[in-house]
């Protein structure tokens, strides 16, 4: 009798162990969803307290964003990213880039990126704009969207943002990257990714280290969409895995109670004293 309650002991303990386990384990994974939907709710609650802000206008840009050949601390980048400015200058148009495979509304087309220098007395200071994003012809990939740019001095708004993300890219041959040549490694206007630190050393431009995405209403003229990526904190996905992951926890409790504890101890007993009733 003793011998052969022994396993059954034994298996009683490594269930309950194992059920411990799996509950400890699946809630800890929805607190840390929790906790994740919090991190990123702070960051979405940073970046709308930075638009917030009253704009800046070409002073205080000149003073507050470094050149490209300085580096950018976190704490720096955290508060000069997603400020709005509104800056008074002229485009250099013949230094316009058109970054390939970049979509918007579901289209792919090119961003169009110009450097904009500022109005006296800050006209060292050029920071790269992306003014917005145009439609490409599939039928011949080197023709360029027609674009229009002011010649005078034109005001514009934006938000501070870093520079356009990179897409993966074939790697170049040394004398592709050398002068700047785009995938097909003829020297064009269209290119796969820019790197603002690569446009000022072949341009010459005293180009500032972060861009300007422009948010000013089109012309019809300019023949460009700006409707712009809205920033979403994105909690809720997080929410609902930390749903999914204490279900899971508290279906391990349940289960564990009713087949180890309720069905192996509390029914038995109940039949035995109803067996034992007159």
């Amino acid at each position: 009798m003793r011998s052969s309650r022994i396993p059954d002991l034994w298996r009683f303990v490594l269930i309950t162990v194992a059920a411990l386990a799996c509950a400890a384990i699946t809630a800890s994974l929805g607190f840390w969803q929790l906790g994740r939907a919090a991190q990123k709710q702070e960051i979405f609650d940073a970046m709308a307290r930075q638009q917030a802000l009253a704009p800046w206008h070409n002073a205080e840009l000149a003073a507050q964003v470094p050149p490209v050949t300085e580096s950018i601390g976190t704490a720096q980048q955290r508060d000069l990213l997603h400020r709005p400015v509104q800056l008074q200058g002229q485009w250099l148009s013949d230094q316009t880039l058109f970054l390939d495979n970049r979509q918007m509304q579901g289209k792919v087309g090119f961003y169009v990126l110009t450097p904009f220098r500022l109005t006296p007395p800050h006209e060292r200071v050029v920071i790269i704009v992306q003014r917005g994003w145009a439609p490409r012809n599939f039928l011949d990939r080197t023709l360029l969207p027609p674009v229009q740019t002011s010649a005078g001095v034109v005001n514009i708004e934006g938000r501070l943002e870093a520079p356009p993300s990179k897409l993966m890219e074939l790697e170049a041959k040394p004398s592709a990257a050398a002068d700047g040549a785009d995938p097909d490694e003829q020297k064009s206007r269209i290119r796969q990714n820019a790197d603002i630190a690569q446009w000022a050393q072949q341009s010459g431009l005293p180009l500032l280290g972060l861009s300007l995405v422009q948010t000013s209403a089109v012309a019809a003229s300019e023949g460009l969409l700006r409707d712009w990526p809205q920033i979403n904190a994105g909690v809720q996905k997080h929410y609902g895995y930390a749903f999914q992951w204490f279900g899971l926890s508290v279906l391990v409790v349940l289960l564990y109670v009713w087949f180890q504890l309720v069905r192996r101890f509390y029914l038995p007993r109940r039949a035995g004293e109803a067996s034992l009733r007159p």
